[in-house]
């Protein structure tokens, strides 16, 4: 494992203990529980904690029913944690804020400052962390219905510039961020691809992040997949996830499926004498997986009609810089499942540019970010719902 592959993991792990370890002592030590409700309540935090290291490397391990099994557990408590934590950290800000204000007011006055009363603090520490845990169950448990109900279909129309009128009205359906496995499986693929079908798009273009583990393991959950139709065909491009489980088996896997890959390379689609460009390169981070694995745009463009628009398929939304230098005229992203749990929409901004959903418009190349029809982690979003996109193509006038 490159040192580029283990960061996020190291980081990913330290985060996760940290918000522990912050729960535990606004929920555990702070109220000021008999030492038996401590102990018990720590146990249950420590064995809850690291059910979601043991949940990823038994999927990743292919051990048959516990991994999914135990992600029903791990991974809703996941999302209660950082929900939670969010919840008692505002809290307590507000707390805090409160507390500077009346220091200073009694300092202006000349009144002398109440000695800290132990007794009020658990008080408080127990109605906060109480109002917190209300609070968090009942948005998890609004979640869990959004992530597990149909993607909604959004239609948007994209003017293209170049676009001849023989293409005017192509419909391509985005789909992207399946994330096949662990607590998503055949039953909802199926659903999903019956939705896509339903669109009759020209093109099905599917973006990466479609499975979670290996084809051993997932082959039967994604055989639906073998079902997708489209006049024109049923393209893809690989997710960061693909590379984690194993890209070149996924890559023929999903190739027999009659899935078409594009593997930084592109298609030429015609109505007559009008062309239209179907491109497509590998994940923004393929390179920490090998050279052969890295996108490489030059090649993915080499060769095409100098005068037909492009249509690029990018895993990441980031990737859009790239697509600018040459000239894409449309990029289809998916990767940021629209922050998939408020109030972390801000870290994927970050990590995106403030990429996280919907239509962008950057230095003449438009760009479509779908927040995807499954979900990573947690079988919850929240203010995210699970999306299924059509895109329609318009010449410009």
């Amino acid at each position: 494992m490159t040192l580029g592959q283990l960061a996020p993991i190291v980081i990913g792990s330290a985060v996760q203990v940290g918000f522990h370890y912050f729960l535990w002592r606004r929920l555990v030590r702070d109220p000021g529980w008999s030492a038996r409700a401590r102990r018990a309540a720590t146990v249950a935090i420590v064995l809850l904690g690291v059910s979601t290291p043991t949940t990823i490397w038994l999927n990743r391990a292919d051990v048959a029913w516990i991994g999914p099994t135990l992600g029903w557990i791990a991974f809703p408590w996941m999302a209660l944690v950082a929900i939670t934590v969010c919840v008692l950290a505002a809290l307590d800000l507000a707390r805090l804020a409160w507390a500077a204000w009346r220091r200073i007011a009694a300092r202006r006055g000349g009144a002398a400052e109440a000695p800290p009363d132990p007794s009020r603090r658990r008080a408080l520490a127990r109605m906060t962390g109480g109002a917190a845990v209300v609070a968090s169950t009942a948005t998890v448990a609004a979640g869990l219905r959004t992530a597990l109900g149909d993607p909604e279909v959004t239609t948007v129309e994209v003017a293209i510039r170049g676009l001849e009128p023989r293409f005017d009205g192509f419909a391509i359906a985005q789909l992207t961020d399946l994330h096949v496995g662990m607590t998503i499986d055949r039953d909802y693929v199926a659903r999903v691809v019956a939705q896509v079908n339903a669109i009759g798009a020209d093109v099905i273009a599917v973006t990466g992040d479609m499975v979670d583990g290996t084809v051993a393991a997932l082959a039967h959950d994604v055989a639906p997949l073998g079902e997708l139709r489209a006049a024109d065909g049923v393209y893809f491009v690989i997710g960061n996830h693909e590379l984690y489980a194993g890209v070149e088996p996924w890559r023929r896997h999903l190739a027999q499926l009659g899935l078409t890959p594009l593997r930084n390379q592109h298609v030429v689609l015609r109505r007559g004498d009008a062309a239209l460009v179907i491109a497509g390169v590998d994940d923004h981070t393929g390179g920490k997986f090998g050279a052969a694995h890295a996108p490489r745009y030059d090649d993915a463009l080499a060769g095409r009609p100098a005068d037909a628009p492009v249509v690029l398929l990018a895993h990441q939304p980031r990737q859009i810089v790239h697509a600018i230098r040459h000239g894409v005229a449309l990029q289809l992203s998916g990767h940021t499942h629209g922050g998939q749990v408020w109030p972390w929409h801000f870290v994927v901004a970050l990590q995106q540019g403030g990429r996280v959903a919907g239509r962008y418009d950057e230095g003449g190349t438009a760009l479509y970010v779908c927040r995807g029809a499954g979900y990573w982690g947690p079988p919850v979003r929240v203010g995210a719902p699970p999306e299924i996109a059509r895109i329609v193509l318009r010449a410009a006038t």
